[in-house]
């Protein structure tokens, strides 16, 4: 048994700062471990070289500043992570290694408002499927991170009220789909993923306070707060859709008039080009027409990134946040609806809060959640896990 203060057990946590650094980032070089972890270069040669003698860790040469370096990563069979993305319409699933690489992706069609069990029987059989077709071994996998499209109450896991799925109201996906694939479950809503998607592989990388806000079926914000997804004591943190721009206007799914959402999300955008361009439009189409130059889209995007711009003027007099990530099918539109959010931000927020932010498109496009999935189960697991060589002798999974 280690003794607290000993040289064994300070061993012991410097090993586990210096996987968990890597596991983060996916490839750190020695000296960027260093600055990480606040440890000396010396210390870190001597672990790398423990770890890598393990076979926990990969060392490949490379070079920093034009100058010879060693990254460093996870082992490529040090284990595996599972994500998994509902979305209001479809199911992604990715599965990736402990050194970021994905290694298989699918995504298929689903209404999950036809029913929670439906939706965990999809994404067991995709999971298994995905498993199967990728080779690799299922006693490998560590954790699997969950999105959805609603709030999750922090305390309990369970998906709070919700119009956009009432179907799934107080259940409690992460207890649901772990027993049926036998590993832990790490659940959040598909806006955080898409922030921690986007700053882990996206638009967000080198930045530690950002806003992710996707505009699909409803609006919602990830907020990044000094690099960590900040969900408030009730999980409910980033609901920019129910900003008030009008108590006047349109009843929101809420109860209230005039939220953001009732301007921007696509069930109360599309219905505006109907009488003009038919039924049957989704916020893709309407994109898509947009950069042919249709006027009455461009017209509609416009005035969406306008609205939205008023949102994120609010956020930036709150929080300050230096980057701005817009995802989902409306940031395809770029300039025709980054523009307008800019005005609008420029025009409602502090000066000194606008002049620090930068407005980007998502550079994952639909991909941001399910890798922020991956990303969460990876911030999740354990260290000691790896460290002790336990993933590998628990049992299969996914039986």
């Amino acid at each position: 048994m280690e003794t607290p203060g000993s040289q064994s057990s300070l061993h012991r946590a410097n090993l586990e700062r210096v996987v968990r650094a890597v596991r983060m980032a996916g490839s750190l070089t020695q000296a960027e471990i260093a600055r990480t972890t606040g440890l000396s270069a010396a210390t870190v040669s001597n672990i790398v070289r423990e770890l890598k003698d393990s076979g926990t860790v990969e060392v490949t040469p490379t070079s920093a500043g034009g100058r010879r370096a060693r990254s460093v990563s996870l082992s490529g069979d040090a284990g595996l992570v599972v994500g998994v993305d509902f979305g209001h319409t479809h199911l992604r699933v990715a599965i990736g290694n402990l050194a970021h690489q994905v290694l298989a992706e699918e995504a298929e069609p689903l209404d999950v408002d036809a029913s929670a069990a439906q939706g965990f029987d999809r994404a067991e059989e995709l999971v298994s499927r995905l498993i199967d077709a990728s080779g690799v071994d299922r006693s490998k996998v560590a954790g699997v991170g969950l999105g959805v499209p609603g709030p999750i109450d922090v305390e309990t896991g369970t998906l709070g009220s919700t119009a956009i799925l009432p179907g799934w109201q107080g259940t409690n996906p992460g207890e649901e789909l772990s027993a049926r694939l036998g590993v832990p479950v790490y659940v959040d809503n598909d806006a955080n993923l898409g922030a921690l998607g986007e700053l882990v592989w996206g638009s967000g990388r080198g930045v530690k306070d950002l806003a992710y806000i996707k505009v699909a079926s409803g609006v919602g914000a990830g907020l990044v707060i000094n690099g960590q997804i900040y969900r408030g004591p009730g999980g409910t943190a980033g609901e920019i859709g129910h900003i008030t721009l009008d108590e006047s206007g349109p009843v929101c799914r809420c109860g209230n008039r005039g939220c953001l959402e009732t301007f921007t999300a696509a069930r109360y955008v599309l219905p505006l080009l109907e009488s003009s361009h038919g039924a049957g439009l989704s916020m893709e189409k309407v994109v898509g027409l947009a950069r042919d130059g249709d006027p009455g889209c461009r017209r509609v995007i416009a005035d969406v990134g306008r609205h939205i711009g008023s949102g994120v003027a609010n956020l930036c007099n709150l929080l300050n946040p230096s980057r701005v990530v817009l995802g989902g099918d409306l940031a395809e539109s770029g300039e025709l609806v980054l523009g307008p959010i800019r005005e609008s931000v420029g025009r409602y927020a502090i000066p000194s809060a606008a002049r620090k932010l930068s407005v980007l498109p998502g550079a994952l496009g639909g991909r941001a959640e399910v890798l922020g999935a991956l990303a969460l189960a990876l911030s999740e697991m354990g260290d000691s896990t790896l460290l002790d060589g336990t993933l590998s002798a628990q049992a299969p999974a996914f039986t």
